[in-house]
């Protein structure tokens, strides 16, 4: 059996904190750790071009922060706000919500898995 994971990793703040994680290294241009909080299917090479004209990005969270459990995982929806500063000095804005998730404590499962990482993204941009 396993030991549980601590109780601080398993919040919606830890959640939280993986997207504030998440952005900060994309405001680094450190995309190889930007790219592994993701569970996606998108290449790196994409992902990369995705933010080629990307100088900052600033991320405001929007509460509640929900989480639920489903068959042996957990899911946290983390509502956001971006700003991204362009090259040439543009703003855009985004709005939407993040879906993280991790596998609970379960046998067979790694430490890499009761992790969160971001399952899915959809934003939309604002003015």
């Amino acid at each position: 059996m396993l030991p549980p994971t601590p109780p601080a990793l398993t919040t919606a703040a830890a959640a939280v904190a993986v997207v504030r994680s998440y952005y900060a290294a994309v405001s680094a241009h450190d995309y190889r750790r930007a790219y592994a909080i993701w569970h996606g299917k998108l290449s790196y090479a994409a992902f990369v071009r995705g933010y080629r004209h990307t100088r900052t990005v600033r991320v405001r969270f929007i509460p509640p922060f929900e989480t639920e459990g489903a068959a042996g995982s957990s899911y946290a929806t983390i509502a956001v706000k971006v700003d991204a500063r362009l090259d040439d000095g543009r703003v855009q804005h985004f709005a939407g919500n993040y879906t993280l998730r991790r596998v609970n404590d379960v046998d067979g499962s790694t430490a890499a898995q009761r992790r969160w990482h971001v399952e899915d993204a959809k934003l939309a941009p604002t003015h």
